[in-house]
Protein backbone atom coordinates (compact mmCIF):
# COMPACT_ATOMS: atom_id res chain seq x y z
CA UNK A 1 0.00 0.00 0.00
CA UNK A 2 1.35 3.43 -0.97
CA UNK A 3 1.29 5.93 1.90
CA UNK A 4 1.79 9.58 1.00
CA UNK A 5 3.74 11.51 3.63
CA UNK A 6 4.92 15.07 4.10
CA UNK A 7 8.12 16.16 2.41
CA UNK A 8 10.10 15.86 -0.77
CA UNK A 9 13.64 14.88 -1.74
CA UNK A 10 14.91 14.78 1.86
CA UNK A 11 12.19 12.38 3.06
CA UNK A 12 14.17 9.16 2.32
CA UNK A 13 17.09 8.24 4.60
CA UNK A 14 20.46 9.74 3.77
CA UNK A 15 19.65 12.81 1.66
CA UNK A 16 20.40 16.46 2.31
CA UNK A 17 19.33 19.48 0.32
CA UNK A 18 19.30 23.25 0.30
CA UNK A 19 18.29 26.13 -1.90
CA UNK A 20 18.66 29.87 -2.06
CA UNK A 21 19.22 33.05 -4.02
CA UNK A 22 22.80 33.33 -5.25
CA UNK A 23 22.48 36.13 -7.79
CA UNK A 24 21.59 34.46 -11.09
CA UNK A 25 18.14 36.00 -10.78
CA UNK A 26 17.58 39.27 -8.96
CA UNK A 27 16.72 38.44 -5.36
CA UNK A 28 14.89 35.21 -6.23
CA UNK A 29 15.86 31.67 -5.21
CA UNK A 30 17.88 30.30 -8.13
CA UNK A 31 20.09 27.43 -6.97
CA UNK A 32 19.43 24.05 -5.36
CA UNK A 33 21.84 21.38 -4.17
CA UNK A 34 20.93 17.77 -3.44
CA UNK A 35 23.38 15.34 -1.82
CA UNK A 36 23.31 11.67 -0.84
CA UNK A 37 25.21 10.71 2.31
CA UNK A 38 26.58 7.66 0.50
CA UNK A 39 27.19 7.07 -3.23
CA UNK A 40 23.84 6.36 -4.87
CA UNK A 41 22.88 4.28 -7.87
CA UNK A 42 21.68 6.75 -10.51
CA UNK A 43 19.55 6.49 -13.64
CA UNK A 44 18.11 9.16 -15.88
CA UNK A 45 15.95 10.08 -18.83
CA UNK A 46 16.59 13.14 -20.97
CA UNK A 47 15.16 15.35 -23.70
CA UNK A 48 14.66 13.95 -27.20
CA UNK A 49 15.37 17.37 -28.70
CA UNK A 50 18.43 17.23 -30.98
CA UNK A 51 19.51 20.51 -29.40
CA UNK A 52 20.58 19.54 -25.88
CA UNK A 53 21.82 21.72 -23.05
CA UNK A 54 25.38 21.20 -21.85
CA UNK A 55 24.16 19.72 -18.56
CA UNK A 56 22.07 17.13 -20.41
CA UNK A 57 25.00 16.02 -22.59
CA UNK A 58 27.31 15.69 -19.60
CA UNK A 59 24.71 13.84 -17.51
CA UNK A 60 24.06 11.40 -20.36
CA UNK A 61 27.79 10.67 -20.57
CA UNK A 62 27.97 10.02 -16.83
CA UNK A 63 24.91 7.77 -16.95
CA UNK A 64 26.47 5.78 -19.80
CA UNK A 65 29.48 5.12 -17.54
CA UNK A 66 27.12 3.88 -14.78
CA UNK A 67 28.77 6.04 -12.13
CA UNK A 68 27.40 6.27 -8.62
CA UNK A 69 26.35 9.80 -7.72
CA UNK A 70 26.93 11.88 -4.61
CA UNK A 71 25.40 15.21 -5.51
CA UNK A 72 23.40 17.32 -7.94
CA UNK A 73 23.56 21.09 -8.39
CA UNK A 74 20.69 22.81 -10.20
CA UNK A 75 20.34 26.43 -11.22
CA UNK A 76 17.35 28.35 -12.54
CA UNK A 77 17.41 31.56 -14.55
CA UNK A 78 19.82 30.38 -17.24
CA UNK A 79 19.50 27.19 -19.33
CA UNK A 80 23.18 27.08 -20.39
CA UNK A 81 21.96 25.79 -23.75
CA UNK A 82 23.31 26.82 -27.17
CA UNK A 83 26.24 28.53 -25.41
CA UNK A 84 29.11 26.80 -27.26
CA UNK A 85 32.46 25.77 -25.82
CA UNK A 86 32.29 28.48 -23.17
CA UNK A 87 29.04 27.01 -21.86
CA UNK A 88 30.54 23.51 -21.79
CA UNK A 89 33.49 24.75 -19.75
CA UNK A 90 31.14 26.57 -17.39
CA UNK A 91 29.03 23.46 -16.84
CA UNK A 92 32.18 21.43 -16.11
CA UNK A 93 33.35 24.04 -13.61
CA UNK A 94 29.91 23.97 -11.99
CA UNK A 95 30.28 20.22 -11.40
CA UNK A 96 33.90 20.50 -10.28
CA UNK A 97 33.04 23.17 -7.73
CA UNK A 98 30.43 21.01 -5.97
CA UNK A 99 32.77 18.00 -6.19
CA UNK A 100 35.52 19.96 -4.43
CA UNK A 101 33.11 21.12 -1.73
CA UNK A 102 32.01 17.51 -1.11
CA UNK A 103 35.52 16.08 -1.55
CA UNK A 104 34.43 13.63 -4.25
CA UNK A 105 35.26 13.05 -7.91
CA UNK A 106 33.61 15.39 -10.42
CA UNK A 107 32.03 12.44 -12.22
CA UNK A 108 30.02 11.76 -9.07
CA UNK A 109 28.25 15.09 -9.60
CA UNK A 110 25.32 15.81 -11.91
CA UNK A 111 24.24 19.27 -13.04
CA UNK A 112 21.00 20.74 -14.31
CA UNK A 113 19.99 24.17 -15.57
CA UNK A 114 16.74 25.83 -16.58
CA UNK A 115 15.87 29.28 -17.86
CA UNK A 116 16.67 31.41 -20.88
CA UNK A 117 18.35 29.63 -23.82
CA UNK A 118 21.46 31.19 -25.40
CA UNK A 119 22.35 33.60 -22.58
CA UNK A 120 25.94 33.72 -21.32
CA UNK A 121 26.21 31.45 -18.28
CA UNK A 122 27.29 33.38 -15.14
CA UNK A 123 29.76 30.77 -13.94
CA UNK A 124 31.55 32.94 -11.36
CA UNK A 125 28.21 33.72 -9.71
CA UNK A 126 27.29 30.02 -9.84
CA UNK A 127 30.59 28.88 -8.28
CA UNK A 128 30.30 31.45 -5.51
CA UNK A 129 26.73 30.35 -4.92
CA UNK A 130 27.74 26.70 -4.55
CA UNK A 131 30.36 27.60 -1.92
CA UNK A 132 27.74 29.71 -0.11
CA UNK A 133 25.01 27.05 -0.08
CA UNK A 134 26.93 23.83 0.68
CA UNK A 135 27.38 24.64 4.42
CA UNK A 136 23.59 24.97 4.72
CA UNK A 137 22.85 21.40 3.52
CA UNK A 138 20.49 19.57 5.88
CA UNK A 139 18.19 16.56 5.83
CA UNK A 140 15.17 18.55 7.04
CA UNK A 141 11.86 18.85 5.24
CA UNK A 142 12.35 22.62 5.21
CA UNK A 143 15.61 22.39 3.25
CA UNK A 144 14.05 19.98 0.78
CA UNK A 145 11.29 22.54 0.24
CA UNK A 146 13.84 25.32 -0.32
CA UNK A 147 15.47 23.19 -3.02
CA UNK A 148 12.10 22.64 -4.71
CA UNK A 149 11.45 26.40 -4.68
CA UNK A 150 14.89 27.22 -6.06
CA UNK A 151 14.48 25.23 -9.28
CA UNK A 152 11.28 27.07 -10.29
CA UNK A 153 11.11 29.44 -13.27
CA UNK A 154 7.59 30.46 -14.33
CA UNK A 155 6.06 27.89 -11.96
CA UNK A 156 3.48 29.34 -9.61
CA UNK A 157 4.12 26.78 -6.87
CA UNK A 158 6.78 24.20 -6.06
CA UNK A 159 6.09 20.57 -6.85
CA UNK A 160 7.19 17.90 -4.40
CA UNK A 161 5.96 14.60 -3.02
CA UNK A 162 7.04 11.77 -0.71
CA UNK A 163 5.62 8.27 -0.24
CA UNK A 164 6.34 5.16 1.79
CA UNK A 165 5.86 1.49 0.91
CA UNK A 166 6.74 -1.79 2.61
CA UNK A 167 9.28 -3.90 0.71
CA UNK A 168 10.59 -7.11 2.20
CA UNK A 169 9.60 -6.06 5.71
CA UNK A 170 11.37 -2.71 5.42
CA UNK A 171 9.88 0.74 4.97
CA UNK A 172 11.14 2.31 1.76
CA UNK A 173 10.67 5.99 1.06
CA UNK A 174 10.58 7.81 -2.27
CA UNK A 175 10.82 11.59 -2.38
CA UNK A 176 10.80 13.93 -5.35
CA UNK A 177 10.73 17.49 -6.60
CA UNK A 178 10.01 18.80 -10.08
CA UNK A 179 9.71 22.05 -11.96
CA UNK A 180 7.96 22.90 -15.17
CA UNK A 181 5.25 25.22 -16.37
CA UNK A 182 5.84 25.98 -20.04
CA UNK A 183 7.63 24.41 -23.02
CA UNK A 184 6.27 21.07 -21.86
CA UNK A 185 5.31 18.46 -24.43
CA UNK A 186 5.39 14.65 -24.71
CA UNK A 187 8.91 13.21 -24.77
CA UNK A 188 9.66 15.50 -21.86
CA UNK A 189 10.29 19.18 -21.97
CA UNK A 190 11.48 22.12 -19.88
CA UNK A 191 10.84 19.97 -16.94
CA UNK A 192 13.28 18.86 -14.33
CA UNK A 193 12.45 16.04 -11.94
CA UNK A 194 14.68 14.66 -9.20
CA UNK A 195 13.61 11.52 -7.38
CA UNK A 196 15.36 10.15 -4.31
CA UNK A 197 14.87 6.82 -2.61
CA UNK A 198 16.57 4.86 0.15
CA UNK A 199 15.71 1.57 -1.57
CA UNK A 200 18.40 -0.91 -2.53
CA UNK A 201 17.81 -1.91 -6.15
CA UNK A 202 19.99 -3.15 -9.00
CA UNK A 203 20.88 -0.33 -11.36
CA UNK A 204 19.74 -2.15 -14.51
CA UNK A 205 16.31 -2.80 -13.03
CA UNK A 206 15.94 0.80 -11.85
CA UNK A 207 16.94 2.07 -15.29
CA UNK A 208 14.33 -0.09 -17.02
CA UNK A 209 11.74 0.87 -14.42
CA UNK A 210 12.33 4.61 -14.89
CA UNK A 211 12.16 4.43 -18.67
CA UNK A 212 8.83 2.56 -18.47
CA UNK A 213 7.50 4.99 -15.87
CA UNK A 214 8.44 8.04 -17.95
CA UNK A 215 6.42 6.68 -20.87
CA UNK A 216 3.18 6.69 -18.87
CA UNK A 217 3.79 9.86 -16.83
CA UNK A 218 5.99 12.73 -18.07
CA UNK A 219 5.73 11.66 -21.71
CA UNK A 220 1.93 11.80 -21.55
CA UNK A 221 1.67 15.49 -20.70
CA UNK A 222 1.63 18.62 -22.83
CA UNK A 223 1.32 22.31 -22.03
CA UNK A 224 2.21 23.99 -25.30
CA UNK A 225 3.72 21.54 -27.81
CA UNK A 226 7.31 22.77 -27.41
CA UNK A 227 10.00 20.23 -26.51
CA UNK A 228 12.81 21.80 -24.50
CA UNK A 229 16.59 21.47 -24.59
CA UNK A 230 17.00 20.76 -20.88
CA UNK A 231 14.64 17.90 -19.92
CA UNK A 232 16.06 15.84 -17.12
CA UNK A 233 14.61 13.15 -14.87
CA UNK A 234 17.06 11.58 -12.42
CA UNK A 235 16.45 8.87 -9.84
CA UNK A 236 18.96 8.27 -7.02
CA UNK A 237 18.81 5.11 -4.89
CA UNK A 238 21.23 4.93 -1.95
CA UNK A 239 20.11 1.66 -0.31
CA UNK A 240 19.95 3.04 3.23
CA UNK A 241 16.48 1.62 3.92
CA UNK A 242 18.20 -1.71 4.53
CA UNK A 243 15.95 -3.84 2.33
CA UNK A 244 17.34 -6.87 0.54
CA UNK A 245 18.49 -5.52 -2.83
CA UNK A 246 15.86 -5.84 -5.53
CA UNK A 247 17.66 -7.86 -8.21
CA UNK A 248 14.78 -9.40 -10.12
CA UNK A 249 11.21 -8.69 -11.19
CA UNK A 250 9.40 -10.12 -8.20
CA UNK A 251 6.79 -8.85 -5.73
CA UNK A 252 9.25 -6.33 -4.23
CA UNK A 253 9.94 -4.99 -7.71
CA UNK A 254 6.23 -4.59 -8.44
CA UNK A 255 5.55 -2.79 -5.15
CA UNK A 256 8.42 -0.37 -5.70
CA UNK A 257 7.49 0.25 -9.34
CA UNK A 258 3.90 1.13 -8.41
CA UNK A 259 5.22 3.65 -5.89
CA UNK A 260 7.61 5.18 -8.44
CA UNK A 261 4.80 5.39 -11.00
CA UNK A 262 2.58 7.07 -8.41
CA UNK A 263 5.25 9.70 -7.70
CA UNK A 264 5.98 10.39 -11.36
CA UNK A 265 2.32 10.57 -12.33
CA UNK A 266 1.56 12.98 -9.49
CA UNK A 267 4.40 15.27 -10.57
CA UNK A 268 3.46 15.01 -14.25
CA UNK A 269 -0.10 16.12 -13.48
CA UNK A 270 1.23 18.96 -11.34
CA UNK A 271 3.29 20.17 -14.29
CA UNK A 272 0.26 20.61 -16.52
CA UNK A 273 -1.95 21.84 -13.69
CA UNK A 274 0.59 24.66 -13.33
CA UNK A 275 1.00 25.24 -17.07
CA UNK A 276 1.82 28.82 -18.00
CA UNK A 277 -1.44 30.74 -17.94
CA UNK A 278 -3.43 27.53 -17.42
CA UNK A 279 -6.83 27.65 -15.76
CA UNK A 280 -7.80 23.98 -16.20
CA UNK A 281 -6.31 20.50 -16.03
CA UNK A 282 -7.54 18.36 -18.93
CA UNK A 283 -7.39 14.56 -18.72
CA UNK A 284 -7.95 12.58 -21.92
CA UNK A 285 -8.78 8.86 -21.76
CA UNK A 286 -8.78 6.76 -24.92
CA UNK A 287 -10.45 3.37 -24.45
CA UNK A 288 -10.84 0.44 -26.81
CA UNK A 289 -7.78 0.90 -29.02
CA UNK A 290 -6.14 -1.92 -30.99
CA UNK A 291 -2.75 -1.33 -29.36
CA UNK A 292 -1.36 0.55 -26.38
CA UNK A 293 0.64 2.73 -28.78
CA UNK A 294 -2.51 3.63 -30.73
CA UNK A 295 -4.24 4.69 -27.53
CA UNK A 296 -1.27 6.81 -26.42
CA UNK A 297 -0.88 8.43 -29.83
CA UNK A 298 -4.53 9.38 -30.01
CA UNK A 299 -4.69 10.70 -26.44
CA UNK A 300 -1.60 12.85 -27.00
CA UNK A 301 -2.97 14.16 -30.29
CA UNK A 302 -6.09 15.42 -28.53
CA UNK A 303 -4.24 16.89 -25.57
CA UNK A 304 -1.81 18.80 -27.79
CA UNK A 305 -4.45 20.32 -30.06
CA UNK A 306 -4.48 24.10 -29.68
CA UNK A 307 -8.09 24.15 -30.87
CA UNK A 308 -9.09 21.70 -28.13
CA UNK A 309 -7.12 23.74 -25.59
CA UNK A 310 -8.75 27.03 -26.56
CA UNK A 311 -12.22 25.46 -26.57
CA UNK A 312 -11.58 24.24 -23.03
CA UNK A 313 -10.45 27.71 -21.99
CA UNK A 314 -13.69 29.12 -23.38
CA UNK A 315 -15.82 26.33 -21.84
CA UNK A 316 -17.04 25.48 -25.36
CA UNK A 317 -18.16 21.85 -25.79
CA UNK A 318 -16.79 21.74 -29.35
CA UNK A 319 -16.42 17.97 -29.67
CA UNK A 320 -15.59 18.37 -33.38
CA UNK A 321 -12.13 19.58 -32.41
CA UNK A 322 -11.57 16.40 -30.39
CA UNK A 323 -12.66 14.20 -33.29
CA UNK A 324 -10.50 16.20 -35.69
CA UNK A 325 -7.40 15.72 -33.48
CA UNK A 326 -8.13 12.01 -33.33
CA UNK A 327 -8.34 11.94 -37.11
CA UNK A 328 -4.93 13.49 -37.78
CA UNK A 329 -3.19 11.41 -35.10
CA UNK A 330 -2.29 8.80 -37.71
CA UNK A 331 -4.29 6.05 -35.97
CA UNK A 332 -6.87 4.28 -38.13
CA UNK A 333 -10.33 3.94 -36.55
CA UNK A 334 -13.98 3.71 -37.57
CA UNK A 335 -15.67 7.07 -36.90
CA UNK A 336 -19.02 5.26 -36.71
CA UNK A 337 -17.92 3.56 -33.48
CA UNK A 338 -16.77 6.64 -31.56
CA UNK A 339 -18.25 7.75 -28.22
CA UNK A 340 -17.19 11.09 -26.65
CA UNK A 341 -18.16 12.12 -23.13
CA UNK A 342 -17.03 15.12 -21.04
CA UNK A 343 -16.86 14.82 -17.24
CA UNK A 344 -16.16 17.18 -14.35
CA UNK A 345 -17.25 17.70 -10.76
CA UNK A 346 -20.45 19.25 -12.17
CA UNK A 347 -21.47 16.04 -13.95
CA UNK A 348 -21.17 14.35 -17.33
CA UNK A 349 -22.45 15.04 -20.82
CA UNK A 350 -22.53 12.70 -23.82
CA UNK A 351 -21.54 14.49 -27.03
CA UNK A 352 -21.23 11.61 -29.49
CA UNK A 353 -22.47 8.03 -29.39
CA UNK A 354 -21.61 5.40 -32.00
CA UNK A 355 -20.38 8.13 -34.32
CA UNK A 356 -23.64 10.06 -34.06
CA UNK A 357 -23.70 13.59 -32.59
CA UNK A 358 -26.00 13.90 -29.58
CA UNK A 359 -28.13 16.99 -29.08
CA UNK A 360 -27.00 18.26 -25.70
CA UNK A 361 -27.83 21.00 -23.22
CA UNK A 362 -25.37 23.83 -23.98
CA UNK A 363 -25.94 25.40 -20.58
CA UNK A 364 -25.14 22.16 -18.77
CA UNK A 365 -22.08 21.62 -20.98
CA UNK A 366 -20.80 25.09 -20.15
CA UNK A 367 -21.32 24.45 -16.44
CA UNK A 368 -19.32 21.21 -16.69
CA UNK A 369 -16.48 22.88 -18.62
CA UNK A 370 -16.15 25.81 -16.25
CA UNK A 371 -14.66 23.47 -13.65
CA UNK A 372 -10.89 23.39 -12.97
CA UNK A 373 -10.48 19.71 -13.90
CA UNK A 374 -12.05 18.25 -17.05
CA UNK A 375 -12.00 14.65 -18.26
CA UNK A 376 -12.50 13.79 -21.92
CA UNK A 377 -13.51 10.14 -22.32
CA UNK A 378 -13.16 8.67 -25.81
CA UNK A 379 -14.22 5.15 -26.74
CA UNK A 380 -13.24 3.90 -30.20
CA UNK A 381 -14.20 0.21 -29.87
CA UNK A 382 -11.33 -1.14 -31.96
CA UNK A 383 -9.74 -3.32 -29.27
CA UNK A 384 -9.03 -3.51 -25.55
CA UNK A 385 -6.08 -1.17 -24.99
CA UNK A 386 -6.28 2.19 -23.25
CA UNK A 387 -4.17 5.24 -22.34
CA UNK A 388 -4.45 8.56 -20.53
CA UNK A 389 -2.78 11.89 -21.27
CA UNK A 390 -2.82 15.19 -19.40
CA UNK A 391 -2.78 18.76 -20.61
CA UNK A 392 -4.16 22.20 -19.89
CA UNK A 393 -6.14 24.90 -21.60
CA UNK A 394 -4.52 27.68 -23.62
CA UNK A 395 -5.28 31.11 -22.24
CA UNK A 396 -4.51 34.76 -22.94
CA UNK A 397 -1.97 34.70 -20.12
CA UNK A 398 0.15 32.06 -21.89
CA UNK A 399 0.84 34.56 -24.68
CA UNK A 400 1.56 37.35 -22.18
CA UNK A 401 4.05 35.22 -20.23
CA UNK A 402 5.93 33.92 -23.26
CA UNK A 403 5.81 37.17 -25.22
CA UNK A 404 7.90 38.78 -22.47
CA UNK A 405 9.84 35.78 -21.10
CA UNK A 406 13.40 37.13 -21.31
CA UNK A 407 12.63 40.15 -19.16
Amino acid sequence: MIKQIAGGVTAPKGYQATGGAVGIKDGIKDMAILVSDVPAVAVGAFTTNVVKATSVLRNMHIMDKKNTIKGIVINSGNANACTGAEGERANQEMAETLAQCLNVGEEQILTASTGVIGAVFPIETVKKGIHTLVPSLESTQEKGHLAAEAIMTTDTYCKEIAVEVEVGGKTITIGAMAKGSGMIHPNMATMLSFVTTDAAIKRELLDEMLKESVQTSYNMVSVDGDTSTNDTVVVLANGLAGNAEITQKNEDYDIFKKALDFVNTKLAKDLVRDGEGATKLIEVYVLGAKTKEDAKTMAKSVITSNLVKTAMFGADANWGRVLCAMGYSGVAFDTKKVDIVYHSAKGSIVLMEQGTPIVFDEEKASEILHEKEITVEIKIQEGTEKAVAWGCDLSYDYVKINGDYRS
